[in-house]
Protein backbone atom coordinates (compact mmCIF):
# COMPACT_ATOMS: atom_id res chain seq x y z
CA UNK A 1 0.00 0.00 0.00
CA UNK A 2 1.66 3.31 -0.58
CA UNK A 3 0.07 6.58 1.16
CA UNK A 4 1.10 9.75 0.45
CA UNK A 5 1.98 12.79 3.31
CA UNK A 6 3.10 16.09 2.61
CA UNK A 7 4.30 15.36 -0.74
CA UNK A 8 5.80 12.08 0.22
CA UNK A 9 5.33 8.18 0.06
CA UNK A 10 5.07 6.08 2.53
CA UNK A 11 5.00 2.46 2.03
CA UNK A 12 2.71 0.43 5.29
CA UNK A 13 4.00 -2.73 6.06
CA UNK A 14 1.92 -5.84 5.05
CA UNK A 15 0.23 -7.48 7.85
CA UNK A 16 -0.19 -11.13 8.92
CA UNK A 17 -3.36 -12.58 8.12
CA UNK A 18 -3.56 -13.66 11.96
CA UNK A 19 -2.42 -9.73 13.07
CA UNK A 20 -5.83 -8.56 10.92
CA UNK A 21 -7.76 -11.14 12.91
CA UNK A 22 -6.32 -10.03 15.68
CA UNK A 23 -6.70 -6.03 15.11
CA UNK A 24 -10.63 -7.16 13.94
CA UNK A 25 -10.89 -9.07 17.57
CA UNK A 26 -10.02 -5.58 19.41
CA UNK A 27 -12.23 -3.70 17.89
CA UNK A 28 -14.82 -6.26 18.23
CA UNK A 29 -14.16 -6.51 21.83
CA UNK A 30 -13.80 -2.81 22.38
CA UNK A 31 -17.07 -1.98 21.08
CA UNK A 32 -19.57 -1.18 24.03
CA UNK A 33 -22.87 -2.36 21.98
CA UNK A 34 -21.52 -5.46 21.26
CA UNK A 35 -19.41 -6.27 24.23
CA UNK A 36 -22.69 -7.00 25.81
CA UNK A 37 -25.71 -7.56 23.26
CA UNK A 38 -28.91 -9.13 23.46
CA UNK A 39 -29.71 -10.90 20.00
CA UNK A 40 -33.08 -12.57 19.60
CA UNK A 41 -33.53 -15.09 17.24
CA UNK A 42 -34.93 -18.96 16.41
CA UNK A 43 -32.50 -21.80 17.67
CA UNK A 44 -31.02 -23.56 14.16
CA UNK A 45 -28.28 -26.71 13.62
CA UNK A 46 -28.01 -26.91 17.72
CA UNK A 47 -25.49 -29.36 18.57
CA UNK A 48 -24.22 -30.27 22.34
CA UNK A 49 -20.84 -31.14 21.59
CA UNK A 50 -19.24 -34.24 23.79
CA UNK A 51 -16.57 -31.56 25.28
CA UNK A 52 -19.51 -29.69 26.77
CA UNK A 53 -19.72 -26.62 24.75
CA UNK A 54 -23.44 -25.57 22.75
CA UNK A 55 -22.75 -24.79 19.20
CA UNK A 56 -25.79 -23.33 17.08
CA UNK A 57 -27.28 -20.89 14.39
CA UNK A 58 -29.28 -17.68 15.63
CA UNK A 59 -31.72 -16.93 12.69
CA UNK A 60 -34.38 -14.45 11.55
CA UNK A 61 -36.32 -14.14 8.08
CA UNK A 62 -33.18 -12.25 6.82
CA UNK A 63 -29.99 -13.74 8.65
CA UNK A 64 -27.77 -15.98 10.73
CA UNK A 65 -25.31 -15.80 13.47
CA UNK A 66 -23.49 -18.51 14.52
CA UNK A 67 -23.22 -18.78 18.57
CA UNK A 68 -21.29 -20.73 20.61
CA UNK A 69 -22.07 -21.18 24.53
CA UNK A 70 -19.10 -22.58 26.73
CA UNK A 71 -19.99 -25.22 29.54
CA UNK A 72 -19.12 -22.87 32.17
CA UNK A 73 -21.82 -20.62 31.16
CA UNK A 74 -24.44 -23.43 31.28
CA UNK A 75 -24.65 -23.87 34.48
CA UNK A 76 -26.68 -20.91 35.55
CA UNK A 77 -29.28 -21.65 32.87
CA UNK A 78 -32.72 -23.10 32.80
CA UNK A 79 -33.35 -23.57 29.63
CA UNK A 80 -32.59 -27.16 27.58
CA UNK A 81 -32.60 -25.41 24.03
CA UNK A 82 -33.52 -27.35 20.93
CA UNK A 83 -34.06 -26.43 17.19
CA UNK A 84 -36.93 -24.18 16.63
CA UNK A 85 -36.98 -22.17 19.87
CA UNK A 86 -36.85 -18.92 19.78
CA UNK A 87 -34.93 -17.40 22.49
CA UNK A 88 -33.15 -14.25 23.61
CA UNK A 89 -29.16 -14.96 23.47
CA UNK A 90 -27.19 -12.68 26.02
CA UNK A 91 -23.66 -12.39 25.42
CA UNK A 92 -20.59 -10.46 23.41
CA UNK A 93 -20.09 -11.08 19.50
CA UNK A 94 -15.93 -11.41 19.16
CA UNK A 95 -13.68 -13.00 16.25
CA UNK A 96 -12.71 -16.50 16.25
CA UNK A 97 -9.26 -16.12 14.81
CA UNK A 98 -8.35 -19.14 13.32
CA UNK A 99 -11.28 -19.16 11.05
CA UNK A 100 -11.35 -15.32 10.74
CA UNK A 101 -15.44 -15.80 11.52
CA UNK A 102 -17.56 -13.47 14.14
CA UNK A 103 -19.69 -14.93 16.19
CA UNK A 104 -21.79 -14.17 19.30
CA UNK A 105 -20.37 -15.88 22.69
CA UNK A 106 -23.49 -16.44 24.66
CA UNK A 107 -23.36 -15.93 28.13
CA UNK A 108 -27.20 -16.67 29.03
CA UNK A 109 -30.41 -18.21 26.98
CA UNK A 110 -33.79 -16.87 27.88
CA UNK A 111 -36.75 -18.47 25.98
CA UNK A 112 -38.90 -16.08 23.72
CA UNK A 113 -41.16 -18.75 22.21
CA UNK A 114 -41.12 -21.76 19.74
CA UNK A 115 -40.39 -21.06 15.86
CA UNK A 116 -43.25 -21.61 13.70
CA UNK A 117 -41.66 -24.85 11.99
CA UNK A 118 -41.31 -26.39 15.74
CA UNK A 119 -44.30 -25.49 17.20
CA UNK A 120 -45.94 -27.03 14.18
CA UNK A 121 -43.59 -29.97 14.35
CA UNK A 122 -45.06 -30.05 18.27
CA UNK A 123 -48.50 -29.73 17.21
CA UNK A 124 -48.09 -32.90 14.12
CA UNK A 125 -46.47 -35.21 16.67
CA UNK A 126 -48.92 -34.72 19.72
CA UNK A 127 -51.95 -35.54 16.90
CA UNK A 128 -50.15 -38.57 15.58
CA UNK A 129 -49.45 -40.03 18.68
CA UNK A 130 -52.80 -39.53 20.17
CA UNK A 131 -53.56 -41.36 17.08
CA UNK A 132 -51.47 -44.13 18.46
CA UNK A 133 -49.05 -44.32 15.07
CA UNK A 134 -46.03 -44.41 17.32
CA UNK A 135 -46.98 -47.43 18.85
CA UNK A 136 -44.18 -50.56 19.43
CA UNK A 137 -47.20 -52.91 18.75
CA UNK A 138 -47.47 -51.66 15.17
CA UNK A 139 -43.30 -51.70 14.65
CA UNK A 140 -42.61 -54.75 12.05
CA UNK A 141 -39.32 -56.38 12.85
CA UNK A 142 -36.26 -56.36 10.51
CA UNK A 143 -35.65 -59.79 8.55
CA UNK A 144 -32.56 -61.65 9.53
CA UNK A 145 -31.44 -62.04 5.98
CA UNK A 146 -32.73 -59.49 3.50
CA UNK A 147 -31.72 -60.06 -0.18
CA UNK A 148 -32.92 -57.23 -1.77
CA UNK A 149 -33.51 -53.11 0.01
CA UNK A 150 -35.16 -50.09 -1.46
CA UNK A 151 -33.24 -46.84 -0.61
CA UNK A 152 -35.47 -43.85 -0.85
CA UNK A 153 -33.03 -40.91 -0.53
CA UNK A 154 -31.40 -38.02 -2.66
CA UNK A 155 -29.25 -39.97 -5.08
CA UNK A 156 -26.48 -37.25 -4.75
CA UNK A 157 -25.77 -36.66 -0.79
CA UNK A 158 -23.86 -38.09 1.62
CA UNK A 159 -26.33 -40.41 2.81
CA UNK A 160 -26.56 -42.65 0.06
CA UNK A 161 -23.01 -43.27 -0.16
CA UNK A 162 -22.78 -43.95 3.22
CA UNK A 163 -25.69 -46.32 3.17
CA UNK A 164 -24.28 -48.30 0.31
CA UNK A 165 -20.71 -48.77 1.52
CA UNK A 166 -22.06 -49.50 5.03
CA UNK A 167 -24.68 -52.15 3.48
CA UNK A 168 -22.24 -53.46 0.55
CA UNK A 169 -19.22 -54.00 3.35
CA UNK A 170 -21.19 -55.92 5.77
CA UNK A 171 -22.99 -57.91 3.10
CA UNK A 172 -21.93 -58.05 -0.82
CA UNK A 173 -24.48 -60.57 -2.00
CA UNK A 174 -27.72 -58.21 -0.61
CA UNK A 175 -29.06 -56.01 -3.71
CA UNK A 176 -29.53 -52.15 -3.32
CA UNK A 177 -32.40 -50.27 -4.89
CA UNK A 178 -32.46 -46.56 -4.90
CA UNK A 179 -35.05 -44.57 -5.84
CA UNK A 180 -33.99 -40.79 -6.14
CA UNK A 181 -36.08 -37.98 -4.68
CA UNK A 182 -35.87 -34.10 -3.54
CA UNK A 183 -34.95 -34.62 0.26
CA UNK A 184 -35.42 -30.98 1.15
CA UNK A 185 -38.08 -28.17 -0.53
CA UNK A 186 -41.65 -27.68 -1.59
CA UNK A 187 -42.00 -30.88 -2.68
CA UNK A 188 -39.96 -33.48 -1.18
CA UNK A 189 -42.13 -34.79 0.87
CA UNK A 190 -44.75 -35.57 -1.86
CA UNK A 191 -41.35 -37.16 -4.08
CA UNK A 192 -40.39 -39.50 -1.08
CA UNK A 193 -43.95 -40.67 -0.45
CA UNK A 194 -43.86 -41.89 -4.68
CA UNK A 195 -40.82 -43.73 -3.42
CA UNK A 196 -41.99 -45.13 -0.22
CA UNK A 197 -45.40 -46.41 -2.63
CA UNK A 198 -43.15 -47.62 -5.47
CA UNK A 199 -40.88 -50.64 -3.16
CA UNK A 200 -44.04 -51.10 -1.18
CA UNK A 201 -46.13 -51.97 -4.53
CA UNK A 202 -43.16 -54.86 -5.19
CA UNK A 203 -43.11 -58.08 -4.10
CA UNK A 204 -39.11 -58.50 -4.01
CA UNK A 205 -37.96 -55.37 -1.43
CA UNK A 206 -37.28 -56.75 2.56
CA UNK A 207 -36.54 -53.25 4.08
CA UNK A 208 -36.68 -49.55 2.57
CA UNK A 209 -34.54 -46.76 4.14
CA UNK A 210 -35.48 -43.36 4.01
CA UNK A 211 -33.46 -40.32 5.40
CA UNK A 212 -31.20 -37.59 4.51
CA UNK A 213 -28.09 -36.26 6.17
CA UNK A 214 -28.52 -33.73 8.86
CA UNK A 215 -29.41 -30.05 8.57
CA UNK A 216 -31.49 -27.46 9.92
CA UNK A 217 -35.32 -27.91 11.10
CA UNK A 218 -36.43 -26.23 7.36
CA UNK A 219 -33.86 -28.73 5.69
CA UNK A 220 -35.46 -31.54 7.63
CA UNK A 221 -38.70 -30.28 7.33
CA UNK A 222 -39.68 -33.24 4.44
CA UNK A 223 -39.37 -36.02 6.53
CA UNK A 224 -41.85 -33.98 9.65
CA UNK A 225 -44.55 -33.98 6.88
CA UNK A 226 -48.02 -35.83 7.37
CA UNK A 227 -48.54 -37.41 4.35
CA UNK A 228 -44.64 -39.08 4.33
CA UNK A 229 -45.55 -39.73 8.24
CA UNK A 230 -48.92 -41.67 6.79
CA UNK A 231 -47.29 -43.50 4.00
CA UNK A 232 -44.83 -45.00 6.18
CA UNK A 233 -47.08 -46.23 8.54
CA UNK A 234 -49.13 -48.04 6.18
CA UNK A 235 -46.90 -49.71 4.45
CA UNK A 236 -46.38 -53.72 4.48
CA UNK A 237 -42.68 -53.18 3.88
CA UNK A 238 -40.75 -52.70 7.53
CA UNK A 239 -39.20 -49.08 7.10
CA UNK A 240 -35.66 -47.52 8.48
CA UNK A 241 -36.07 -44.34 9.22
CA UNK A 242 -32.39 -42.24 8.84
CA UNK A 243 -32.82 -38.57 8.73
CA UNK A 244 -29.98 -36.30 9.90
CA UNK A 245 -27.63 -37.40 12.86
CA UNK A 246 -27.92 -38.49 16.26
CA UNK A 247 -29.51 -35.47 18.09
CA UNK A 248 -31.74 -34.84 14.89
CA UNK A 249 -35.25 -36.19 15.37
CA UNK A 250 -38.08 -35.71 12.80
CA UNK A 251 -41.87 -37.03 12.64
CA UNK A 252 -40.52 -40.03 10.29
CA UNK A 253 -38.23 -41.20 12.91
CA UNK A 254 -41.26 -41.74 15.52
CA UNK A 255 -43.79 -43.53 13.25
CA UNK A 256 -40.95 -45.89 11.21
CA UNK A 257 -40.14 -49.08 12.45
CA UNK A 258 -36.57 -48.62 13.45
CA UNK A 259 -34.82 -45.47 13.33
CA UNK A 260 -31.23 -45.26 13.12
CA UNK A 261 -29.37 -42.46 14.32
CA UNK A 262 -27.34 -42.13 10.89
CA UNK A 263 -27.45 -42.90 7.35
CA UNK A 264 -24.44 -45.32 7.92
CA UNK A 265 -26.51 -46.52 11.23
CA UNK A 266 -29.08 -47.76 8.64
CA UNK A 267 -26.82 -49.51 6.83
CA UNK A 268 -25.72 -51.54 9.90
CA UNK A 269 -29.24 -52.16 10.89
CA UNK A 270 -30.59 -53.31 7.58
CA UNK A 271 -27.84 -55.96 7.27
CA UNK A 272 -25.85 -58.64 8.98
CA UNK A 273 -22.60 -59.22 8.88
CA UNK A 274 -21.74 -61.50 6.54
CA UNK A 275 -18.21 -62.36 7.96
CA UNK A 276 -19.81 -62.22 11.79
CA UNK A 277 -22.24 -64.54 10.58
CA UNK A 278 -19.68 -67.23 8.80
CA UNK A 279 -18.07 -66.80 11.84
CA UNK A 280 -21.09 -67.54 14.06
CA UNK A 281 -22.12 -70.61 11.66
CA UNK A 282 -18.53 -72.40 11.93
CA UNK A 283 -18.74 -71.82 15.67
CA UNK A 284 -22.23 -73.13 15.59
CA UNK A 285 -20.68 -75.97 13.10
CA UNK A 286 -18.14 -77.09 15.95
CA UNK A 287 -20.67 -76.91 18.41
CA UNK A 288 -23.00 -79.19 16.81
CA UNK A 289 -20.11 -82.07 15.70
CA UNK A 290 -19.05 -81.68 18.80
CA UNK A 291 -22.74 -82.22 20.94
CA UNK A 292 -23.33 -85.74 18.12
CA UNK A 293 -20.01 -86.64 18.47
CA UNK A 294 -20.29 -86.97 22.09
CA UNK A 295 -23.71 -88.02 21.62
CA UNK A 296 -23.08 -90.85 19.29
CA UNK A 297 -20.02 -91.79 21.77
CA UNK A 298 -22.40 -91.58 25.24
CA UNK A 299 -25.11 -93.48 22.86
CA UNK A 300 -22.25 -96.29 21.98
CA UNK A 301 -20.99 -96.90 25.43
CA UNK A 302 -24.71 -96.95 27.05
CA UNK A 303 -25.33 -99.59 24.25
CA UNK A 304 -22.36 -101.30 24.90
CA UNK A 305 -23.15 -101.75 28.63
CA UNK A 306 -27.22 -102.98 27.10
CA UNK A 307 -24.93 -105.53 25.19
CA UNK A 308 -23.41 -106.52 28.52
CA UNK A 309 -26.63 -106.37 30.81
CA UNK A 310 -28.51 -108.49 28.14
CA UNK A 311 -25.76 -110.56 28.20
CA UNK A 312 -25.69 -111.14 31.75
CA UNK A 313 -29.48 -111.03 32.28
CA UNK A 314 -30.49 -113.12 28.93
CA UNK A 315 -32.76 -115.78 29.65
CA UNK A 316 -30.36 -118.12 27.51
CA UNK A 317 -27.97 -117.59 30.00
CA UNK A 318 -29.58 -117.77 32.56
CA UNK A 319 -30.98 -120.91 31.48
CA UNK A 320 -26.90 -121.98 31.13
CA UNK A 321 -26.61 -120.78 34.33
CA UNK A 322 -29.45 -122.56 35.69
CA UNK A 323 -28.82 -125.77 33.36
CA UNK A 324 -24.79 -126.05 35.18
CA UNK A 325 -26.25 -125.36 38.70
CA UNK A 326 -28.82 -128.20 37.91
CA UNK A 327 -26.28 -130.31 36.53
CA UNK A 328 -23.74 -129.61 39.62
CA UNK A 329 -26.63 -130.45 42.17
CA UNK A 330 -27.65 -133.52 40.44
CA UNK A 331 -24.17 -134.89 40.58
CA UNK A 332 -23.91 -133.69 44.26
CA UNK A 333 -27.12 -135.50 44.94
CA UNK A 334 -25.79 -138.18 43.65
CA UNK A 335 -22.62 -138.03 45.28
CA UNK A 336 -24.86 -137.78 48.41
CA UNK A 337 -27.07 -140.92 47.77
CA UNK A 338 -24.11 -142.86 46.88
CA UNK A 339 -22.31 -141.86 50.27
CA UNK A 340 -25.19 -141.88 52.32
CA UNK A 341 -25.92 -145.47 50.87
CA UNK A 342 -22.37 -146.70 51.52
CA UNK A 343 -22.66 -145.22 54.76
CA UNK A 344 -25.83 -147.13 55.47
CA UNK A 345 -24.29 -150.24 53.45
CA UNK A 346 -21.20 -150.53 56.09
CA UNK A 347 -23.63 -149.73 58.94
CA UNK A 348 -26.27 -152.41 57.78
CA UNK A 349 -22.78 -154.96 57.27
CA UNK A 350 -21.73 -153.91 60.68
CA UNK A 351 -25.26 -154.59 62.35
CA UNK A 352 -25.86 -157.31 60.17
CA UNK A 353 -22.68 -158.83 61.45
CA UNK A 354 -23.99 -158.18 65.12
CA UNK A 355 -27.31 -159.11 64.24
CA UNK A 356 -25.88 -162.46 62.84
CA UNK A 357 -23.71 -162.45 65.75
CA UNK A 358 -26.68 -162.71 68.04
CA UNK A 359 -29.13 -164.58 65.71
CA UNK A 360 -30.35 -168.07 66.95
CA UNK A 361 -29.90 -169.34 63.70
CA UNK A 362 -26.02 -168.51 64.27
CA UNK A 363 -26.32 -170.27 67.53
CA UNK A 364 -27.65 -173.49 65.55
CA UNK A 365 -24.78 -173.36 62.98
CA UNK A 366 -22.71 -173.96 66.57
CA UNK A 367 -24.47 -177.01 67.49
CA UNK A 368 -26.92 -175.78 69.29
CA UNK A 369 -31.01 -175.93 69.26
CA UNK A 370 -34.26 -174.13 69.13
CA UNK A 371 -37.20 -175.46 71.26
CA UNK A 372 -40.46 -173.52 69.75
CA UNK A 373 -44.30 -174.62 71.09
CA UNK A 374 -47.14 -175.25 69.35
CA UNK A 375 -47.14 -171.61 68.42
CA UNK A 376 -44.06 -171.39 67.10
CA UNK A 377 -42.53 -169.37 70.34
CA UNK A 378 -39.34 -169.88 71.25
CA UNK A 379 -39.56 -172.11 74.86
CA UNK A 380 -37.15 -170.08 76.92
CA UNK A 381 -38.02 -172.20 79.98
CA UNK A 382 -39.78 -174.85 81.40
CA UNK A 383 -42.39 -173.74 83.15
CA UNK A 384 -43.69 -173.03 79.91
CA UNK A 385 -44.32 -176.45 79.27
CA UNK A 386 -46.49 -179.43 80.08
CA UNK A 387 -45.97 -183.24 79.95
CA UNK A 388 -47.30 -184.25 76.90
CA UNK A 389 -47.02 -181.36 74.91
CA UNK A 390 -46.16 -181.52 71.07
CA UNK A 391 -43.15 -179.11 70.81
CA UNK A 392 -40.44 -179.02 68.15
CA UNK A 393 -36.73 -178.40 67.94
CA UNK A 394 -34.82 -176.99 65.44
CA UNK A 395 -31.54 -177.70 64.34
CA UNK A 396 -29.45 -175.80 61.65
CA UNK A 397 -30.94 -178.38 59.36
CA UNK A 398 -34.44 -179.04 60.11
CA UNK A 399 -36.62 -179.10 62.66
CA UNK A 400 -37.99 -182.45 64.74
CA UNK A 401 -41.63 -182.54 65.78
CA UNK A 402 -41.53 -184.46 69.25
CA UNK A 403 -43.66 -184.66 72.77
CA UNK A 404 -42.77 -184.05 76.06
CA UNK A 405 -42.58 -187.19 78.13
CA UNK A 406 -40.22 -185.99 80.86
CA UNK A 407 -39.18 -182.53 82.61
CA UNK A 408 -36.55 -182.20 84.22
CA UNK A 409 -36.95 -179.38 86.53
CA UNK A 410 -33.14 -179.20 87.90
CA UNK A 411 -31.49 -179.22 84.77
Amino acid sequence: MEVRFGGKNMQLKALKVSEVNQYIKRILLSDPLLFNINVEGEISNFIHHYNGHMYFTLKDNDGRLKCVMFNNNQQKMNLKPQDGMKVIVSGYISLYERDGSYQLYAKNIKPKGLGDLYAAFEKLKESLEKEGMFDEKYKKPLPSMPLKIGVVTSSTGAAIRDIITVIKRRNPIVRILIYPVLVQGEKAHIEICKGLKYFDNRNDIDIVITGRGGGSIEELWAFNEEDVARTIFNMKVPVISAVGHETDFTISDFVADVRAATPSAAGELSTPNLNELKSKLQDSFYRLDYIINNFLNRKKNETEMLKINLLVNSPIHKLNDNRNKLKNLSRDLINAVNNTKDELRSKLDVIGGKLNTLSPLCTLNRGYALAIDKNDKPIETIKNIEINDIIKIKLKDGKILGKVIKIDREG
